[in-house]
């Protein structure tokens, strides 16, 4: 039987033809976001496909490693450029060669940073060492030499039950985070769950004891931090709660903060310890929101990115979804699998002609990849997203 037609796939193709046709180079050419989507264009179609896709690759090697230059996944940073060589090598093979003095790089990048009093640097999956790790991980099968500096690191900021090293010490007077400091940030970007992740995919390579006994530490706090909001939605704050439970619901579930990221770290770490009774319960509280989930009161804010990107919109929930329907084989999951593709494909033609910045995390590219792997194409580079 012929494969329906999906229209994303041609969304996808007209927006890497666009793309390099007239590269916006902002915010950060490093950004792994092309790669990503022009191996998934490559992977999913035909010749024709491909040969737009090895052209995209080609325009965004140029300029690949000339971002900001910190360690980090996103923001323009080393690790975001060894994803985008790594998977670019897929249709240019000598970017293998810059990927490989990469990683041998990135294998040292946690070596200096604080282990109290801490700033997101010092630990997150954004611009941090859980995303190294990560990194390394995506499109490729690192040895556990490679991940030792990230992983010790991590493993050292969880080494008591109540995780006083990850307690943000850098924010005192900053006017977005000030809320932080003093507290652990539990979301998947730059907080507890990427480290979660992190260390998971960590010890999926390398059964240490040590490793094994962080992540569960480390689960253990978080899993404990959830309360049910009005909506009936068992949610996590977005840090560790000093006080009563917040009243009402927030409409922030999404990968970075809320349900869908922190349940699929605490599934995916109950899975690699083996902890069945974990596993389940992370797994009914992303049946909780699956079931409750309202586009009208879950999406917000004012762009594309916000409404449909990887970071903040309905990409990012139905990567995880996704994530869930494969490995857990939720079917809450699978039902939110089908509306949230379907919303993106109301949304995204429209979307897309008007001016929406390019990045994996809230660009143009990190929605169509979602909808791409959601049907069926490779996931070899969800380590961006601390999924697999």
């Amino acid at each position: 039987m012929d494969t329906p037609h999906d229209p994303g796939a041609d969304l996808a193709l007209t927006y890497l033809e666009k793309w390099t046709a007239q590269p916006p180079w902002a915010p950060a050419p490093s950004d792994p976001g092309i790669p990503v989507l022009a191996h998934l264009v490559a992977a999913t179609g035909g010749p024709e496909a491909t040969a737009t896709a090895a052209r995209a690759v080609a325009v965004w090697a140029r300029t690949a490693g000339r971002g900001p230059g910190h360690p980090g996944l996103y923001d323009g940073g080393l690790a975001g450029t060894l994803v985008g060589l790594r998977l670019g090598a897929r249709l240019h093979p000598a970017l293998h060669r810059a990927a490989d003095r990469l990683r041998d790089h990135l294998t040292t990048a946690a070596a200096g940073l604080r282990r109290q009093d801490v700033a997101f640097p010092d630990y997150d999956l954004i611009t941090g060492p859980a995303g190294a790790l990560h990194a390394l991980c995506a499109a490729t099968e690192p040895t556990p030499g490679q991940l030792h500096g990230a992983t010790t690191h991590l493993v050292s900021l969880c080494d008591r039950g109540d995780l006083w090293r990850l307690r943000i010490g850098q924010y005192a007077d900053h006017p977005h985070l000030s809320w932080t400091q003093g507290r652990v940030n539990t979301g998947m970007g730059h907080g507890l769950a990427g480290v979660i992740t992190a260390l998971t995919a960590a010890l999926r390579r390398d059964a240490d004891p040590g490793t094994a006994d962080a992540l569960r530490r480390a689960t253990r706090w978080l899993g404990t931090r959830s309360y049910v909001d009005e909506r009936g939605v068992r949610t996590w704050p977005g840090a560790g709660l000093d006080g009563a439970p917040p009243t009402g619901a927030d409409p922030r579930q999404a990968w970075c903060y809320g349900t869908p990221g922190v349940a699929w770290a605490l599934w995916d770490a109950a899975d690699a310890l083996d902890d069945s009774e974990a596993a389940h319960r992370a797994a009914g509280a992303f049946t909780t929101l699956a079931d409750r989930y309202d586009e009208a009161f879950h999406l917000f804010g004012d762009t594309p990115g916000d409404l449909l990107g990887l970071c903040h919109g309905a990409a990012g929930v139905l990567a995880v979804a996704d994530a869930f329907d494969r490995h857990a084989h939720l079917p809450a999951a699978t039902a939110l699998i089908a509306r949230l593709t379907a919303h993106l494909h109301d949304r995204l033609p429209a979307a897309l002609g008007a001016a929406w910045p390019p990045g994996l995390l809230s660009g143009p590219e990190g929605a169509l990849s979602a909808l791409l792997t959601a049907r069926g194409g490779p996931r070899d580079w969800l380590p961006c997203l601390g999924l697999r």
